[in-house]
C-alpha cells in the first residue's frame, strides 16, 4: 500500500489521541482513508458566495440556477436546487443533525452521552459496505448469527475477504446466549468484529429486554478481558416491533458507551423505517465510551472519505425529501398507520398458526416478534422441492433457505386476506410432497 496521505495521518493521530481502540480497529484501508479537506472540495467551499465561482463541476444558468433538462425536471415538484446539485459526501447537515436527534429520541437510554453525527450513505447496504471498508481486513472474522441476510456474503466476504463465523441464533425458542458467548470469547484476545441484526432478517426476531441485557454483558465482559471490539448493528428494521416483551431500543443504546474497548456502529436508514426503499438514504453512526467531538469528527471524516471514494454522495433529492418529511407535522401519524398495518398482518400470521395445529406435522415457526419476516422450519420435507411446488402449482412465492431447512415468509408484503391461504398452500405442498 502506498505511503499514507498527510491528511490520513492527521486523522489517525486524532484517533490515537482520543481512542487507541478506534484507531487499532481500523482496517488498512480505514487507516489510509481521509476526507480531502485541502483539495478541490475545500477550494470550492472557499469560493462559495463569491461573484465568480468557477470551481465546481456542476453546470449553472446565468442566473445561478442549476442547468437542467426540463423533460427530467418536470417530474420533480421541488426546487431544482434541492434536486440536481451534488450533496456533500457526508450528507446534508440538517438531515444528519435531524437523524442524530431522532436516534436520541428513540433510544432514551443514550441520554446526553455523546455520539457521532450520522454520515449519510446510499442506503443501508452501502452503509455496511463503507463500514467494511473502514474496519474489515482479509484476515478478519465477522461473528454473526447462523440466520443472516445473504447480502452479507457479498458485502463482507466477496468485497473484503472476511470470513463469517456463525453462532446459533436460537436454542429452545430463545436467543442462544451461550453460543453467542462462545463465538465472542473462543478465539485468543484481540480484534473482534461482531455483527448483530435486529429485527433479524430472515427470522423476524428481536431479543427480549433480558436477552438484550445478556448480549450487552457478553460484549462488555469481552472488552474488559482486553478484546478490541467493533460491534456493527444493522438496524434496517428498527422500530418495527410487535410484542410487549421485545426491547424497543437499539442495542446501540446499550453498547455505545459500554467500554473503551468497544466501538459500536449503528447502520440504519430510511429504507424500512420510513417506507422509502428506492430513495437510498442510509446512515452510519458511532459510539464509544468517553468518545468526544474530536474523535467522532475524525471518524466522520474518514467515513465521508470512504463514501466520496466509493459513490461520491447519496442523492440530494432523496435527502431533501426525507428531511422535509421528518420535519412534517403529519409524518409520525402517517408512519404509524403503516406500522399498524404490518402489525395487523403479523397478528394474523400468529392467529393462523395457532388455529391450525395440523401444520405442526410438516413445519413449525421459528420465534418471531418484529420486522418484515418470519420463518417456518420444515420437518421432513425437501425445502427446494416445496419451494418449486409452491411456485408451479400453488402460485405462491417464498424464499427458500435450503441449508437451514427454512422457508422465509414476508408477511409485510402479503395482503391480510391472503395470509391464511399462504400457510394453507405451504401445508398442502408439504402434504403432497410426502406422498410423492
Amino acid at each position: 500500500m502506498a505511503a499514507l496521505n498527510s491528511q490520513a495521518k492527521e486523522l489517525n493521530q486524532i484517533l490515537k489521541t482520543y481512542s487507541t481502540t478506534a484507531y487499532e480497529l481500523l482496517s488498512k484501508r480505514g487507516r489510509a482513508i481521509y476526507f480531502p479537506a485541502k483539495g478541490i472540495l475545500a477550494q470550492g467551499m472557499a469560493a462559495k458566495g463569491k461573484e465568480i465561482n468557477a470551481t465546481i463541476g456542476t453546470a449553472y444558468e446565468d442566473d445561478g440556477k442549476p442547468m437542467v433538462i426540463p423533460s427530467i425536471a418536470c417530474h420533480f415538484e421541488i426546487d431544482s436546487k434541492d434536486v440536481f446539485p451534488y450533496a456533500p459526501s457526508e450528507g446534508i447537515k440538517p438531515l444528519r443533525d435531524k437523524w442524530k436527534e431522532l436516534i436520541k429520541a428513540k433510544n432514551p437510554s443514550l441520554r446526553a452521552q455523546e455520539i457521532s453525527v450520522p454520515v449519510v450513505t446510499c442506503g443501508v447496504t452501502n452503509g455496511l459496505s463503507i463500514v467494511g471498508y473502514m474496519f474489515v481486513d482479509e484476515t478478519d472474522d465477522i461473528i454473526l448469527s447462523d440466520l443472516y441476510w445473504e447480502n452479507y456474503d457479498l458485502v463482507f466476504t466477496n468485497a473484503y475477504g472476511a470470513k463469517l463465523r456463525l453462532f446459533n441464533l436460537f436454542k429452545n425458542k430463545r436467543f442462544d446466549i451461550n453460543s453467542f458467548g462462545k463465538a465472542v470469547t473462543s478465539n485468543p484476545v484481540g480484534k473482534k468484529i461482531v455483527l448483530l441484526n435486529f429485527p433479524n432478517n430472515p427470522s423476524g426476531y428481536t431479543p427480549t429486554g433480558e436477552e438484550a441485557e445478556d448480549i450487552a454483558n457478553v460484549l462488555k465482559e469481552a472488552a474488559e478481558a482486553g478484546n478490541k471490539l467493533v460491534v456493527i448493528l444493522d438496524d434496517s428494521y428498527f422500530g418495527l416491533v410487535f410484542d410487549d416483551t421485545v426491547v424497543t431500543e437499539s442495542l446501540f443504546s446499550k453498547l455505545a458507551h459500554a467500554h473503551e474497548n468497544l466501538l459500536a456502529i449503528k447502520v440504519d436508514g430510511i429504507t424500512k423505517e420510513e417506507y422509502a426503499w428506492g430513495l437510498r438514504v442510509g446512515f452510519v453512526t458511532y459510539g464509544i465510551k468517553n468518545g468526544n467531538k474530536e474523535l467522532y469528527k475524525a471518524l466522520e471524516d474518514k467515513t465521508a472519505g470512504a463514501v466520496r471514494g466509493n459513490i461520491s454522495n447519496s442523492p440530494h433529492a432523496s435527502q431533501f425529501a426525507v428531511l422535509h418529511a421528518l420535519n412534517s407535522d403529519a409524518h409520525e401519524k402517517e408512519k404509524q398507520k403503516n406500522n399498524e398495518k404490518i402489525k395487523e398482518r403479523y397478528l394474523k400470521v400468529k392467529g393462523v398458526l395457532e388455529a391450525h395445529s395440523e401444520y405442526a406435522k410438516y413445519f413449525e415457526p421459528l420465534p418471531f416478534n418484529s420486522g418484515y419476516f418470519m420463518c417456518v422450519k420444515l420437518k421432513d420435507s425437501d425445502p427446494d422441492k416445496i419451494w418449486g411446488l409452491l411456485l408451479s402449482k400453488y402460485s405462491t412465492g417464498v424464499i427458500c433457505y435450503a441449508e437451514n431447512n427454512l422457508l422465509r415468509i414476508a408477511f409485510a408484503s402479503t395482503p391480510l386476506d391472503k395470509i391464511e391461504k399462504l400457510f394453507s398452500n405451504i401445508y398442502s405442498a408439504c402434504k403432497e410432497s410426502a406422498f410423492c
